[in-house]
């Protein structure tokens, strides 16, 4: 039997679009905060990465929180639509904040500054509105295949708008004068931008009641019914059923290690300047990653669709991703620049499956929780996309400032010592391949898809 249909190609789009708003706050501050911090505002790297692992952990803690709260919510919006919307315009005025750090302060108070604006913008407004954005995926369909092409979309906005931020905003900043004032433009620049993206998203799509989620989905002993009531339970349920579920903990720790693998790949632009010796190389390796990626997200859906799921692509090109990472390691010590960006967009492409159908996983996941338990916690198991983004973002930037600070970098300088050279080659170039060695590991073990099935055959043979 055909499965329905829930969304119009434009409710696709509309959706999509919604991570413009989210890159806009999420590349400009992994590719630039810390060079930003560093370099124009005279802070050190060690202590501005302790002070980011330590806001990354009280923003761990609100995840779970904000996704139950999402899941509690009833208006006329629906559920995570209102999330979404208003906590963008508390995203706009941080990320403003946090790139307009007054000179007049004193060394301690510039430290205070950011370490409050970044913590606002990342354990309150962000939390909020990316829980929101990703939990939509179950909440406006129940199609697998419009699941699939929602992330796919969703990461082509993402990757797009990463790219076009890596390539232009080092010149941004220039041609509007450099230094601080030049930083703070850009920033209020790119949250307008992100709020008029976000709102256009979050207008686009309608969620299904919970009547039409329950529809044709049993819950074990429920008849049915359990999406048609309203979620009874405390913060801790929530938490003891995401722990029992074996592949939300996998797919959290997938996420965790992708985000180290992208902070430390943001490291790039120190790469690129003090190796490379040429900043504006920056956008070139951007477009050798983030063009594949796109490409390799457009082909998702089918691959997904002619290999019967998720488990099998995923897999296979996250081995080849790994593959070609340590081709990118031997390119960066052979001083092969071509070398290096052709293996930078094979290895794009090898993990391209994974960011486009990560959603629709995630959304399988629920649905395990939902078979096994009767529980529909859609907005708290989507809490492992914001939790993963935080802890794995901290980790992997507070893990770059204080190699940086422990290898003798110093803002600035023409010519960076020998130790710190060495770390600069550790960081770009080792860790995103021993990264993606651990994902395809993990990926492995997630086979959430077959047992589902499995549930469900079960199920069946009984009635």
């Amino acid at each position: 039997m055909k499965e329905r249909t829930y969304l119009k190609w434009y409710n696709k789009v509309g959706y999509g679009s919604g991570d413009v708003a989210g890159n806009v706050v999420y590349a400009l501050l992994s590719s630039f905060v810390m060079i930003y911090l560093t370099d124009t505002v005279g802070l050190n790297a060690g202590i501005v990465g302790t002070l980011m692992m330590f806001s990354k952990l009280f923003d761990g803690v609100t995840d779970i929180f904000f996704g139950s709260m999402i899941d509690k919510t009833h208006t006329r919006m629906g559920k995570a639509r209102p999330w979404m919307f208003w906590g963008y315009f508390g995203c706009a005025a941080t990320l403003i904040g946090i790139f307009a750090i007054p000179a007049s302060l004193g060394e301690g108070a510039k430290y205070a500054w950011f370490f409050i604006a970044y913590t606002l913008l990342n354990a309150v407004f962000y939390t909020a509105n990316n829980i929101a954005y990703s939990a939509l995926t179950a909440l406006i369909t129940k199609n697998g295949g419009e699941r699939v092409q929602m992330g796919s979309i969703r990461f082509m906005f993402a990757f797009g708008t990463s790219l076009l931020i890596q390539t232009v905003t080092v010149d941004f900043v220039k041609s509007l004068g450099g230094g601080a004032a030049g930083w703070r433009t850009v920033a209020i620049i790119y949250a307008v931008i992100g709020l008029v993206v976000n709102s256009l998203s979050t207008l686009s799509v309608r969620e299904l009641s919970p009547k039409e989620l329950a529809e044709g989905t049993d819950g074990p002993g429920e008849g049915g019914t359990a999406d048609s009531k309203k979620e009874k339970y405390s913060l801790g349920d929530a938490a003891r059923l995401l722990a029992a579920n074996k592949f939300y903990i996998i797919i959290c720790c997938v996420y965790i290690l992708t985000q180290i693998y992208t902070a430390t790949l943001n490291m790039g632009i120190y790469f690129m300047t003090y190796i490379l010796g040429n900043a504006s190389l920056l956008g070139v390796f951007s477009m050798a990653i983030n063009i594949p990626m796109i490409l390799g997200l457009v082909m998702t859906p089918i691959l997904v669709k002619k290999m019967n799921g998720m488990y099998t692509i995923n897999l296979t090109g996250y081995l080849l991703a790994t593959i070609a990472r340590g081709l990118v390691v031997a390119g960066g010590y052979l001083g092969n620049i071509p070398m290096m960006l052709v293996f930078s967009g094979i290895a794009a492409i090898g993990m391209s499956p994974l960011q486009g159908d990560l959603n629709a996983l995630i959304a399988s996941c629920s649905e395990y929780t939902f078979l096994t338990k009767g529980k529909r916690i859609d907005g708290t198991m989507y809490s492992c996309t914001s939790l993963g983004v935080k802890i794995g973002g901290g980790i992997g930037t507070a893990l770059a400032g204080w190699m940086l600070a422990a290898s003798g970098y110093v803002a600035n300088m023409p010519t960076q010592a020998d130790s710190c050279i060495n770390m600069l080659y550790f960081m770009y170039l080792w860790i995103p391949m021993l990264i993606n060695l651990l994902i395809a590991f993990l990926l492995s073990k997630l086979k959430v898809e077959q047992a589902n099935a499995a549930i469900e055959a079960k199920r069946q043979a009984v009635l």
